[in-house]
């Protein structure tokens, strides 16, 4: 009897399918000369049901590289704004929706393609994906993933043996198609198309799909569209304060890079900031920092008003404004919630962790130690000795030897203060949460150029994998 390959025997839904040939297209996958596994989520199967001893790599490569027995595979449409103009020229240009499947927890999900063919959006290009691109987003999301972000996730990355030409990669470079798992590939940019097309007919039935697979608690509400809004500027807002509180850049906050289920996804030419600074850009090509790292919260929010031109064919707009406006208290709060976590002391009261994260941040600002490192070093460090003498506090660590006492005092003490305003049986509680909220890699630049010197000049993937199970641990 043939064994049938776990991925294709799962319970695929025609979801955004249902929605009719006016939202996407159908489209053939790309045949490649040459299928490497060198990622598989293993992680991720558990939320599909599946047993990670009982998939082989064969039945990923079969799956997600051949893209054997599974169709329509669907090319989505969407335009949006990029760096601020309107572009009607996007939509799936190398990807595609490959199948959405009920998780083990009720939510449904999508499995989509990035560098697996030309679509009828491809612009002139490939639709390809080069295997730096592909290892980037693997780490981007894993990454983000173990720091508490509300992320997609790389459920594969398969090498396909393809030589591509690149302005921003030294070329020829080696190919790659990944397979994003994420919670919808449903785009601000999704509505952005048909207002642009003057069809506002097609927005509510977009907007009751939404509504049906990923906010079915609104369905039967008096406002069903207006709560919809709403609680899409609250997840956007708490999205982007994970993304500060992480130290993370997307560098492309383009409106068909936000998802309508306030999910982080689509990662470029991201970067984890070095030391704090507002000014950082990771896009080598934002030569005015539109989608710096401390433009980020204002960025969501106008591109949350330009979604506002095409929802106001069924919702009144005036209203929408309003829910805008509270975004930003919604985000400062989700912010110290965020940075309490990774300082330890999620038990503090809205008061007294909104008076340590500022401490922090001017700390950060002004000693510019390494970002990623303060939080290592807090992890590693923190001892119950902490709560007996502000001194103590990092004292041993190397972050701070080159700082002036007067840089570090204030916020030692702080923290100090802080950790007194807990009971002395909390403490077990801290050093648990401080191992919850902080990994000890530090994503810089250099660590993922390390990682890819390493597969470019040795095919050696020892470095790429240990720093994922690193990641995962």
């Amino acid at each position: 009897m043939n064994r049938i390959n776990p991925f294709l025997g799962l319970d695929y839904l025609p979801a955004f399918q249902s929605l009719g040939d006016l939202y996407s297209d159908p489209v053939a996958a790309a045949e490649f000369p040459q299928h490497l596994l060198r990622f598989r989520n293993n992680q991720i199967l558990g939320i599909l049901g599946l047993d990670p001893d009982r998939v082989t790599d064969e039945d990923f490569i079969a799956a997600f590289g051949k893209f054997q027995d599974r169709e329509p595979l669907l090319a989505m449409r969407y335009h949006g704004y990029q760096f601020g103009e309107y572009n009607p020229r996007l939509g799936d240009g190398r990807g595609f929706l490959y199948g959405q499947v009920r998780g083990q927890d009720g939510e449904l999900y999508d499995f989509g393609t990035k560098g697996s063919g030309t679509t009828p959006y491809s612009r002139g290009g490939d639709g390809r994906l080069t295997l730096k691109g592909g290892v980037r987003e693997v780490l981007a999301s894993e990454m983000l993933a173990r720091l508490g972000v509300r992320t997609s996730r790389a459920l594969s990355l398969i090498e396909t043996g393809e030589q591509l030409w690149r302005g921003d990669e030294p070329s020829p470079t080696r190919s790659a198609v990944l397979v994003r798992f994420s919670r919808s590939h449903i785009r601000f940019g999704t509505f952005e198309r048909l207002h642009a097309l003057q069809r506002p007919d097609l927005i509510p039935p977009l907007l009751d799909h939404v509504l049906e697979y990923y906010y079915p608690h609104l369905l039967h509400r008096e406002n069903p569209y207006l709560d919809f809004y709403q609680e899409l500027v609250t997840k956007t807002a708490k999205l982007v304060a994970q993304w500060m509180a992480a130290g993370f850049c997307h560098a492309v906050l383009n409106t068909d890079n936000m998802s309508i289920t306030g999910e982080s996804f689509d990662y470029g030419p991201f970067a984890f900031i070095p030391t704090y600074d507002t000014n950082f850009t990771a896009a080598y090509f934002d030569h005015y920092g539109r989608y710096s790292y401390g433009n980020q919260p204002g960025i969501c929010v106008w591109n949350l008003e330009m979604l506002q031109r095409p929802l106001a064919a069924v919702i009144d707009a005036k209203a929408m404004a309003e829910h805008l406006e509270k975004f930003a208290p919604l985000f400062q709060t989700a912010y110290i919630e965020a940075m309490i976590q990774r300082l330890g002391l999620p038990q503090l009261g809205l008061p007294a962790a909104t008076k340590l994260v500022q401490a922090t941040g001017e700390f950060l600002a002004t000693s510019q130690v390494g970002y990623s490192e303060f939080f290592v070093e807090l992890r590693k460090q923190f001892n119950p000795l902490w709560r007996v003498d502000a001194g103590h506090i990092l004292a041993g660590s190397d972050l701070l030897t080159p700082l002036k006492p007067e840089q570090v005092d204030s916020w030692q003490m702080a923290y100090f203060q802080a950790l007194n305003q807990l009971p002395e049986s909390e403490l077990a509680n801290i050093q648990t949460n401080l191992k919850t909220y902080n990994s000890l890699v530090i994503m810089t630049r250099p660590t993922i150029e390390q990682i890819w010197e390493a597969i470019t000049e040795q095919d050696d993937w020892g470095p790429f994998n240990q720093l994922i199970l690193a990641i995962q641990a």
